[in-house]
């Protein structure tokens, strides 16, 4: 009996737990060269995950890995992995530190009021209804944390919306509607806003 616990001792140091799942770091290691090892992106073109609610990432996460978001720099990388495994990411991401930036003096103004009052002529409501005043999002209403995000990248979504180029924002079509009439200087008020805003 000492015998058999001890060779299954052994073999357990040797060849690791069986059936042992990835854990979110090395889950998350063909995350870092776009997104940093910690979650906030070198390069502004791509977004900071770090603080992110992790309904919303597990989402875009699932939208990706099946076809409904279209990203060519994450074309195939999530393709092998689980809905577990895009959970963890999604939680390891929440748990880290967010980044913060600073809005341009010329455009705090216009971001401010788009932000928090909408465009009432056009229609468009405040983005602080359903991202909160404070930019954390809504994470049971899968709306993501957007303060401290990059302009350049928030820029891209709007605009990406706008064209119709993303669509997964549900049958609502909430987003698209959103972005539709915003002008290109609108999007960068309110992108630069969000870049600052604490």
């Amino acid at each position: 009996m000492m015998y058999k616990s001890l060779a299954l001792i052994i073999l357990a140091l040797c060849f690791g737990p069986v059936n042992s799942e990835p854990n979110a770091k090395e889950l998350t290691a063909v995350c870092t060269s776009c997104h940093g090892a910690e979650g906030v992106s070198l390069l502004p073109t791509f977004p900071n995950l770090a603080g992110q609610g992790k309904q919303y990432l597990y989402k875009q996460l699932l939208d990706v890995r099946d076809g409904r978001r279209q990203i060519p720099s994450m074309m195939g990388l999530l393709d092998n992995m689980s809905d577990r495994d895009l959970l963890s990411i999604a939680e390891f991401y929440e748990g880290k530190k967010r980044q913060f930036g600073f809005a341009r003096s010329d455009l705090v103004e216009m971001g401010r009021s788009i932000y928090r009052s909408g465009i009432p002529r056009k229609r468009i409501a405040a983005c602080a209804s359903c991202h909160s005043p404070n930019g954390i999002g809504n994470g049971p209403a899968r709306f993501p944390l957007l303060a401290g995000q990059w302009e350049e990248y928030t820029v891209a979504q709007l605009r990406a919306f706008q064209r119709g180029e993303r669509k997964n924002d549900g049958d609502s079509k909430m987003m698209r509607g959103v972005a539709r009439d915003l002008t290109d200087i609108e999007m960068e008020a309110v992108a630069s806003y969000l870049r600052g805003i604490r």
